[in-house]
């Protein structure tokens, strides 16, 4: 793999043109431009001052498109350490303050986090299917998301959330190649 397929573009806002780099992992899959255009273009009215948590950030292309599009704060957490320095490199080289890296399990990195958020990005390895319905089991019972938050999925196409909880309203969808990605708005019961 050359160092050019290593790399994503941040689409929109402050830093648009920019250039993420990453590791070449196996599992990491950046969400496309494609993809990212249509999921902020949905997330417009939401993102300006939005508390984000990028729970499986890997090349970090959605926390940091939340940021340059005007995210007051954003989490990512990342579990392998090579990923994760490339995290720091760029948040870094982007001199994005308002971005915070934490190393470790998204499950267990949640449980102890007291935030609370207005958009959560849930896309986990393809190849670890428990790692989503857990990290909405987490979100839900560690009461993380704020009345009203966004909550973005992507999923293998033909697949579908285990379980979706109660108060979560599909707000948007579409299908993108071998992905299905989807938005929920959350309403607090």
């Amino acid at each position: 793999m050359g160092a050019r397929s290593n790399q994503v573009r941040i689409i929109g806002g402050r830093w648009r043109g920019r250039k993420l780099k990453f590791p070449a992992v196996d599992g990491l899959r950046p969400t496309s431009d494609r993809m990212r255009e249509t999921l902020f273009n949905w997330l417009t009215p939401v993102l300006s001052g939005a508390r984000c948590l990028d729970l499986f950030a890997g090349s970090g292309a959605l926390g940091f498109e939340a940021a340059s599009r005007g995210a007051a704060h954003v989490v990512m957490v990342e579990r392998d350490p090579r990923v994760l320095r490339a995290l720091g490199e760029n948040r870094r080289a982007l001199a994005a303050d308002q971005v915070e890296v934490i190393e470790g399990e998204a499950q267990g990195r949640l449980a102890g986090y007291p935030g609370r958020f207005d958009v959560v990005f849930l896309d986990p390895p393809f190849s670890e299917p428990n790692l989503l319905a857990r990290a909405v089991e987490l979100l839900v019972a560690g009461k993380h998301l704020k009345d009203d938050a966004r909550v973005y999925v992507e999923l293998p196409a033909g697949h579908a959330l285990a379980a979706v909880p109660a108060g979560w309203e599909l707000y948007r969808e579409k299908r993108a190649g071998a992905v299905h990605y989807l938005l929920y708005r959350v309403h607090r019961q």
